[in-house]
């Protein structure tokens, strides 16, 4: 059989298997192998299933996932979080904008703390919302402001996409944390922009209306005492000083700087009283659950990356591609579209996993820098996940807040749509963006 039509009818079974509702590490390993079927034969299965599967997740790089979740669910077990947002809710009081340029900042830096963007926004669509439309937001805006600083955490540093991506393609994991950083902070910037237009023109709207007075939650006074605010900032300042401090300064490796964060979390639950039994068993549950999946679908993406290579499937579309491949720039366009429109509808280390084979050759051949074109994915992700119809940050604030996720789907939209343009755009014209800082730490 002929490999273009082999891969067409893998192509048409991926697609239809995702449409079925099943889980994409079933996807991808079923497909690959019946690929690989159509391809090589059964005399081929043996070496591939063998071996092949634990070796690709044995590997020390990995360790750094499981660290930087367990890190990110002692955060938020503890509390952390909401007394992070109170703290910002104090320093913007009477300033309406300001609380939603601190709530987009906040969901930023939890991002990078956290690694988690569902668990993000679920954490600010709980208590940010309520505050956001006690100070004029309506609850479309709220909810988009949630889900979109939740979604920060997939360029972000430490970004479980980045860190999965450098496992993929072998590049350090360190420097593509490192390199984010100025992506990340002009993806927050484009975002605040935003929300400062829908605010201003929601302003506008509702001119003749009052704006509901501020009423003031004698619970929160309670919970924000000194010796708290005290630990929660130590907290918070530690972890990211440990992230991006020791990591760019050499003093730590990824993985020893998740090692490192996870146990000064632990430190900041164990000193403000949270840890029991449940903490310990929700946190660990939690981690082994998210660190499994990963795993899944690496195996899952391992044996489908091998039928993609033996079907020489990226030379098909290098070859496809070569009336463009001079003009970089049209090429690399293309390719974030297809990521952009993959992330809307498959989870984002899946998309990884599963593109990378496939998209590596295409790189290589353009002269891309792999760093910087991971720092570009991480981008893509993090406008994925606030992108229908399976924008899982959007879902996440919906679920919470009990706003209708079309609604705030429509706002998010816009969110994302000026992130690709403004933030892609830049690192296509100017890709010293993501490459200066690793260059300097080098």
């Amino acid at each position: 059989m002929d490999n273009t039509v082999i891969i067409a009818i893998v192509l048409i079974m991926v697609i239809g298997l995702l449409i079925s509702g099943l889980y994409i590490h079933s996807v991808l390993f079923a497909t690959g192998l019946i690929g690989l079927l159509l391809l090589e034969g059964f005399d081929y299965l043996p070496g591939l299933i063998g071996n092949e599967p634990f070796r690709r997740v044995a590997s020390y790089t990995l360790t750094t996932i499981p660290l930087f979740v367990l890190m990110a669910q002692f955060i938020l077990q503890s509390g952390i979080v909401k007394d992070i947002f109170y703290m910002v809710h104090k320093a913007a009081k009477g300033k309406n904008s300001f609380l939603g340029i601190m709530t987009l900042s906040i969901g930023g830096v939890l991002g990078a703390v956290s690694g988690s963007g569902t668990a993000t926004s679920a954490s600010l669509g709980q208590v940010a919302i309520p505050e956001l439309r006690k100070h004029g937001y309506s609850g479309r805006l709220a909810g988009a402001i949630a889900a979109a600083g939740g979604s920060l955490s997939g360029i972000i540093p430490p970004s479980i996409i980045l860190i999965l991506y450098g496992v993929a393609t072998e590049t350090p994991v360190g420097d593509l944390f490192i390199g984010a950083i100025i992506p990340g902070i002009l993806v927050l910037i484009v975002f605040i922009t935003v929300m400062l237009f829908f605010f201003q023109m929601e302003k506008r709207k509702n001119a003749k209306n009052d704006v509901t007075e501020e009423i003031e939650d004698e619970s929160v006074v309670e919970t924000l005492s000194v010796s708290r605010l005290i630990v929660v900032s130590i907290a918070a300042t530690t972890i990211m000083l440990v992230i991006f401090g020791g990591i760019y300064s050499g003093l730590f490796t990824p993985t020893e700087a998740g090692g490192v964060g996870a146990f000064v979390g632990f430190l900041a639950a164990l000193v403000l009283g949270k840890v029991n039994f449940k903490f310990l068993q929700v946190s660990l549950v939690e981690t082994i659950k998210l660190t499994g999946m990963v795993m899944l679908i690496m195996i899952g993406a391992q044996i489908f990356g091998r039928f993609v290579s033996l079907s020489l499937l990226p030379r098909k579309l290098i070859d496809l591609l070569e009336p463009i491949m001079e003009n970089p720039a049209i090429v690399l366009i293309i390719i974030s579209v297809v990521l952009f429109v993959m992330f809307m509808f498959i989870e984002g280390a899946a998309v990884i996993l599963m593109s990378i084979p496939v998209l590596m050759p295409i790189m290589v051949e353009l002269q891309v820098d792999l760093l910087w074109f991971g720092v570009f994915v991480g981008i893509i992700c993090t406008i994925g996940l606030i992108t229908p119809p399976v924008g899982l940050s959007v879902y996440a604030v919906s679920g919470i807040s009990k706003i209708r996720s079309e609604a705030i789907f429509k706002v998010c939209m816009v969110f994302a749509i000026a992130a690709l343009v403004v933030v892609c755009g830049l690192m296509i014209l100017f890709p010293e963006i993501a490459t200066f800082l690793p260059n300097s730490m080098n």
